[in-house]
Order: structure tokens, then C-alpha cells, then sequence
């Protein structure tokens, strides 16, 4: 599901002309930067916009949109 995401997020920048950051959680977790699993690890793949959890599990492409407008 995180790849889809990373994948339809990549497109939509293209078009939109966001920055889109991937972060892998599980990486940094092995790293010693527990903090985002912790903080997110059972609904993933979240999307966030300007720092705020924006949607969960999938990106709601509709909503993004409209937020990025």
C-alpha cells in the first residue's frame, strides 16, 4: 500500500507541483528514530499536508486537491 501511495503521490506532483518527501518508517525505526512508527505505524501509509495528517491507509486524491488549491 505505501508503495501505490508513494507512486500515485509522485504523479500527482508532477501535475500539482508539490514537493513530495517519502519517509520510510520502518528505516528510521531500525535507525534509533522510533518516533514515526510510534506515531503512525498502524495506519499506514499517511499522507501529510504542511505537517498535518492529512489521510490514512489511502491518499484521497479529491481532498488533496482541494487542499492544494
Amino acid at each position: 500500500m505505501c508503495e501505490q501511495a508513494a507512486a500515485q503521490l509522485a504523479e500527482l506532483a508532477g501535475e500539482l507541483r508539490f514537493e513530495l518527501t517519502v519517509t520510510d518508517v520502518d528505516a528510521a525505526a531500525a535507525a534509533g528514530e522510533t518516533a514515526l512508527r510510534a506515531e503512525y505505524g498502524d495506519r499506514l501509509p499517511v499522507v501529510l499536508l504542511d505537517g498535518a495528517e492529512h489521510s490514512y491507509w489511502e491518499v484521497d486524491e479529491p481532498r488533496l486537491r482541494a487542499d492544494l488549491r
